[in-house]
């Protein structure tokens, strides 16, 4: 199904957006479009929405720390003309390269519910058909790499999520995993530059051989 900016699909999820509204009217607060190349090899899938990132700002991981060290790795390895990403009207392109989450909108505390995941599922099902043998998924985190299993009906058991792990999905892409480049897993580093650079290192390196 073709992303759809009024989606209501999720009660929960459209009654928080809507309050959302109401206490920040200069707020995005609607369903996060992706963002990036049309013709893209390489789909990074988030979680969703930052309350006061792409939630506010309309693009994905835009505005907010999470975006730091993502947009800063993108531009490093050829995908991102620039390293930083502030509004969604500024000069950022990327190229080769696609940006989404497996949840459009953004849940309260940031945590959808299955129920939530499972809805917005038809989405991403759609963005990664774009993509054919040889592309890479990167998927940030466990509920996004489930997510992308899922649209595969690929059991979680096949493919366990594990951080700089590489699997051959059944489409002929491939799935690489990585911790979230959130505020909490880089502070605590959990997830340090230099771990994040790796994965793409892979992910280049892949994409050239193919």
């Amino acid at each position: 199904m073709k992303f759809s900016p009024d989606c209501r699909a999720c009660p929960r999820l459209a009654g928080f957006l809507d309050q959302v509204r109401r206490d920040h009217p200069d707020y995005h607060a609607r369903p996060v479009a992706p963002f990036g190349d049309a013709r893209a090899r390489l789909l990074i899938v988030g979680l969703a929405p930052g309350m006061h990132g792409a939630n506010r700002t309309g693009r994905p991981f835009t505005g907010d720390h999470a975006g730091i060290l993502l947009y800063q790795t993108l531009h490093r390895f050829g995908f991102a003309n620039v390293a930083a990403s502030v509004a969604a009207d500024d000069s950022l392109k990327l190229t080769g390269c696609r940006i989404t989450n497996a949840v459009k909108c953004v849940p309260p505390q940031n945590k959808p519910e299955l129920r939530e995941i499972r809805c917005c599922n038809r989405y991403l099902k759609t963005e990664l058909a774009t993509l054919g043998e040889g592309n890479v998924v990167l998927a940030l985190g466990t509920i996004a790499h489930q997510a992308v299993l899922l649209t595969l009906g690929v059991r979680n058991t096949q493919f366990p999520f594990r951080h700089g792990a590489r699997h051959e999905l059944p489409n002929g892409a491939a799935l690489y995993d990585s911790y979230h480049c959130s505020r909490y897993n880089t502070q605590t580093r959990r997830l340090t530059p230099a771990m994040f650079e790796a994965v793409f290192a892979d992910i280049s390196n892949y994409l050239q051989s193919r």
